[in-house]
């Protein structure tokens, strides 16, 4: 699938998957591929979960998160999707081979 990928100078982040779009906070960040498959998996994930629902399931994780790590970046950081996100944003093939729901494993 294609993405629109997007420069927003004042996103608070390097990249933003929001569908049906990537945002980048510089130009230049279009040309990494991990940044750009991370947040293809961000935006398959969100898919799954019709949107709205990946969204509501991405705060509560970050809340309860908090509440166990008392710390932002370690809340943030142990996020399901973004687990998934990161473990696997450096392997090309990912996207292709990735199956349905695949954030699951990272539950536990």
């Amino acid at each position: 699938m294609r993405f629109p990928v997007i420069h927003v100078a004042w996103l608070p982040a390097a990249g933003m998957a929001l569908f049906p779009f990537i945002l980048v906070k510089k130009r230049e960040y279009q040309k990494i591929q991990s940044l750009i498959r991370h947040e293809k998996i961000h935006l398959i994930q969100q898919l799954e979960l019709f949107i709205v629902l990946f969204y509501v399931l991405y705060v509560l994780n970050y809340i309860v998160n908090l509440m166990v790590y008392r710390n932002h970046h370690k809340a943030y950081l142990n996020i399901v999707f973004e687990k998934e996100a990161y473990e696997n944003d450096c392997n090309s093939g990912y996207l292709k081979s990735r199956k349905l729901y695949s954030w699951l494993r990272y539950l536990l």
